[in-house]
């Protein structure tokens, strides 16, 4: 049991929690919810004892055993494999005491670190974590691969095997979501379901909170308050409280207008394809949400260019992928043919490193096409928001200096209300994005896009750093956007509001996907046991043939050999641009850092010098977004070849 009493909990000169009271049992999966910022983390803090209350007391049943997922982790040069069996200390230790018995010739005390080893389950203990990295999107091959050979993004997925591994009663996962394509997420939902202890789990994935949770925690003007059910629960129950409670009659009647001006668009495209359908039913609930979320800081639109092409877009009989330094093609999709239209609004689906990323590059304009055509329409206005485009930002730089600089014209007072649209009010218009969260510069990137009023968003995983009450706003301007969409996400509530039609990225070919994210889940599980049975039967074939001799076996080795031996170009030339990064971040850091200088702007003798500072940050950003450009380009380009040499 897990019990708070009247908890009080400050940091700095900010409350995050206020005589909270909160009481949870064995076996129960709560999901903590509530705006950045408010204490989700601290939360976890107080109960792993690395934080103590300021006031009040936090009771846990004795002998826990607690899993808890770093949200940092070092490019160590071990084995990803062996990494996640380090995260069973007992079974180490174990493992560690019995060498020492073998090497004194204590054959007792081998045998009684056998059976340890044996109650510890720790004879399958490599399956199971060989099994927790290949559910979490990685290949057979990856498995003996060292931590430092994987970005950090990857990094993070090893980190959320070797914590699913650790034996565990009580499990605390931040954000695990956050670097999961859909694919991962789906096999993670799955597993979290079936672990037997008790879980808490912060996540702004409502879809991910629904099929995982039984409790909600939600943080509520510095309270706890539990919730009975999963998320979609919660937001009922909260929005009959906040229609009792609250005088927001005419706030949600213009909620439910909107809507039900977004269900009359695509009522009767309902027969086109599953996918409409499933949306509608999205929409039923739609009302509840609106509702729920009430008081949220976060309303905005997305402005439509005045003027739109028929088509917008193009791309003919082409072929997508990487050319390295070398002239060397590595091609992810092949025979690509497709007319993007205005109004279309269409979620990529397909398993990681398939293409999807390749594909909004390629339709950006930022990545050539090895062959082909890429024909855009004489008005395409392309907004595209990335991952990567929050490193772009910058620092030194204001909200408000951000959309100034895009449109020096815009009156002061148009800035600022717009800016307010995505949650930055008050002085945080004047902040230094230096400051800032994650989810804070994922805003701002995100408003940045918006401003430039595109008749075509193109969008990979835009709601990654965003909270609930955001990705809800984000949800409903994407509704009302009258431009075209793509999007690739792995928030299931986005793709169903938003989208009117699936694209399947998958076997280097793009292709309509007739049906609903539930019939994708059916199709990906049905590829998943295909490769398992040819995987048994290739094993069973192997066995029919009798043990390999040795000199098979030394031919495999060799094989192998040769194969990482390929792959060593490629990591090079990730790894050299990395570095280049790196270089051209310190001294653009340095020459903002000088820029910052007040006198520079104002006296006069120091006039070249601002020029020629100014010069340079303009040269270091365009360097960096070129090498951003590259390093995307290699790490897909290696991925890619990983997944070729492994098949």
């Amino acid at each position: 049991m897990i019990a708070l009493r009247q908890v009080s909990l400050q940091r700095g000169p900010q409350t995050l929690i206020e005589g909270a009271d909160l009481t949870l049992h064995a076996g129960h999966k709560a999901g903590i919810v509530g705006p950045n910022g408010a204490g989700k983390s601290s939360l976890f803090k107080l109960l792993l004892g690395e934080l103590s209350p300021d006031k009040g007391e936090v009771e846990m049943s004795g002998g826990q055993r607690i899993a808890h997922m770093d949200q940092e982790v070092a490019a160590l040069e071990r084995a990803i494999i062996d990494y996640v069996l380090d995260g069973d200390r007992e079974l180490r230790h174990t493992e560690a005491a019995l060498e020492a018995a073998r090497e004194r010739g204590d054959a007792h005390r081998e045998a009684e670190l056998h059976g340890t080893i044996e109650a510890l389950d720790g004879y399958s203990a490599p399956a199971r974590a060989a099994q927790l990295l290949i559910g979490l999107g990685f290949v057979q091959a990856d498995l003996e691969r060292p931590l430092s050979d994987f970005s950090g993004g990857w990094r993070m997925r090893v980190n959320l095997a070797r914590t699913l591994f650790k034996p565990s009663d009580l499990l605390l996962l931040d954000e695990p979501t956050n670097h999961l394509d859909l694919d991962a997420l789906l096999w993670l939902e799955q597993w979290l379901t079936r672990y037997p202890g008790t879980l808490l789990l912060i996540s702004h994935d409502r879809d991910f909170l629904d099929a995982v949770c039984d409790h909600i925690v939600h943080f509520d003007r510095q309270r706890l308050v539990l919730y009975r059910g999963n998320y979609s629960t919660f937001e009922r129950t909260r929005a009959e409280k906040l229609a009792l409670q609250q005088a927001e009659a005419a706030k949600q009647q213009a909620r439910r207008e909107e809507i039900e001006r977004f269900v009359a668009r695509f009522r009767y495209q309902a027969n086109k394809a599953r996918a409409a359908q499933s949306r509608l039913k999205t929409l039923e609930r739609m009302g509840d949400i609106a509702v729920a979320h009430a008081d949220s800081p976060f309303h905005f639109t997305i402005p439509c260019a005045d003027k739109v092409s028929h088509p917008l877009l193009v791309l003919d009989e082409a072929r997508l992928g990487y050319r390295d330094d070398a002239g060397r093609e590595t091609v992810q999709l092949e025979g690509v043919k497709l007319t993007l239209l205005p109004g279309q609004r269409i979620g990529l689906l397909g398993p990681n490193g398939a293409g999807k990323s390749t594909l909004i590059k390629s339709l950006t304009g930022d990545l050539p096409l090895l062959t082909g055509r890429r024909v855009a329409g004489e008005h395409l206005a392309i907004g595209y928001f990335a991952q990567h485009q929050l490193e772009g930002l910058d620092l030194a730089a204001t909200p408000f200096m951000h959309v100034q600089r895009l449109s020096p014209t815009a009156a002061d007072l148009d800035i600022r209300k717009f800016l307010g649209g995505f949650g930055f009010h008050g002085d945080d218009v004047f902040a230094e994005v230096a400051r800032f969260s994650g989810g804070e510069k994922a805003r701002l990137a995100l408003a940045l896009v918006v401003w430039q009023k595109p008749n075509l968003l193109l969008l990979d995983e835009p709601t990654n750093h965003l909270d609930l009450e955001m990705r809800e706003a984000l949800t409903e301007a994407l509704a009302s956007f009258a431009g075209t969409v793509i999007i690739v996400s792995h928030d299931r509530h986005l793709l169903r509001a938003t989208v009117d039609e699936f694209w399947r990225v998958a076997d280097h070919r793009v292709e309509p996907f007739d049906g609903d994210l539930e019939d994708y889940r059916a199709w990906l599980k049905a590829r998943l046991e295909g490769e398992r049975r040819e995987a048994r039967a290739d094993k069973a074939d192997r066995q029919a043939e009798g043990e390999a001799p040795r000199e098979d076996r030394q031919t495999a080795r060799r094989a192998a050999a040769e194969l990482r031996e390929k792959l060593r170009p490629l990591k090079k030339t990730r790894d050299r641009v990395e570095q280049a990064m790196e270089k051209v971040q310190a001294e653009l850091a340095s020459v903002e850092e000088a820029l910052g200088d007040a006198e520079l702007y104002t006296d006069p003798a120091r006039k070249a010098e601002l020029t020629e500072r100014l010069a340079r940050q303009g040269e270091l950003k365009s360097r960096l977004e070129q090498l951003e450009t590259e390093w995307l380009a290699a790490e897909e380009a290696l991925e890619a070849a990983e997944l070729r040499l492994t098949l």
